[in-house]
């Protein structure tokens, strides 16, 4: 049964796709099975892992809304053990017409049930808001990572994400647990970029990931060619850092190669 991960913050530009697309395809890379889910209108993660939203005639709008079976919409990856369950625009009035539908908050649940037997883990990009597609989001994961930038607003909003975990928690999804805040952005020239590092982690201590992901020019590039940074440059700063963060929750997990292959023996 595959552990299900959202990436969630109600603020935008804090690498939530970045962290999306570069942890599925780590976690690929490192031979686990995985399905990046796309619950953003947006659909960068789509477009950032090669394929074009406009073409893409089902999506998770359609599991959604019309009770399509995931397996219709998920679309293999360039990367092995990576597939996609892709969004296009419509996503963006999905919340609408889900306001009326019964037990409205777990059809993502709903959806994942019916193929998370399938992978080592599923990894959701959220959208930047607080609305019903990140609750549902919420609703169906074990866990949720949490980036936070290295930048002068790191801890804006970070308090009301945190409530409405609570809120998820205590209503919604009893088993979410907070799988960890992840720095990003992080520039190790900036004086700001340490201190922010220094007063996430006093506030937080171990739910901080060691990991911190760095600014690096080909993480911004890779994007552009439709791959992950991993398949750009496998020796470049964002793809170790990555790979580093992968195998930190494989080990957070009690999870490696060996127990891997003891398991499907």
């Amino acid at each position: 049964m595959g552990k299900i991960i959202a990436i969630a913050n109600q603020k935008g530009g804090v690498g939530k796709t970045t962290t999306s697309i570069n942890l599925a395809a780590s976690l690929a890379v490192l031979e686990y099975k995985t399905l990046l889910v796309d619950a953003d209108p947006q659909a960068n993660s789509t477009s950032g892992i090669g394929f074009d939203p406009r073409a893409i005639k089902s999506s998770v709008y359609e599991c959604l809304i019309n009770g399509l079976d995931p397996h219709e919409a998920i679309q293999h990856t360039e990367t092995p053990n990576l597939d996609l369950l892709p969004a296009h625009i419509d996503l963006v009035g999905a919340e609408i017409e889900m306001i009326n539908l019964h037990e409205r908050e777990y059809k993502m649940r709903h959806v994942l049930d019916q193929v998370k037997n399938e992978y080592d883990f599923i990894v959701i990009d959220c959208s930047p808001s607080l609305g019903l597609i990140t609750i549902n989001a919420l609703s169906a994961s074990n866990s949720v990572i949490i980036p936070v930038q290295c930048e002068y607003f790191a801890l804006e909003g970070l308090g009301k994400l945190l409530n409405t975990i609570k809120i998820v928690q205590n209503r919604l999804n009893t088993a979410l647990e907070i799988e960890g805040i992840l720095l990003t952005m992080y520039d190790v020239r900036l004086r700001l970029s340490n201190q922010v590092v220094e007063e996430v982690k006093s506030h937080f201590t171990e739910l901080v990931f060691d990991t911190i992901i760095q600014r690096n020019t080909r993480l911004s590039e890779a994007p552009s060619f439709g791959i992950s940074v991993i398949m750009h440059d496998a020796n470049s700063k964002g793809a170790i850092n990555y790979l580093n963060l992968a195998r930190e929750i494989l080990q957070k997990n009690n999870l490696s190669k060996e127990e891997k292959e003891q398991v499907s023996v």
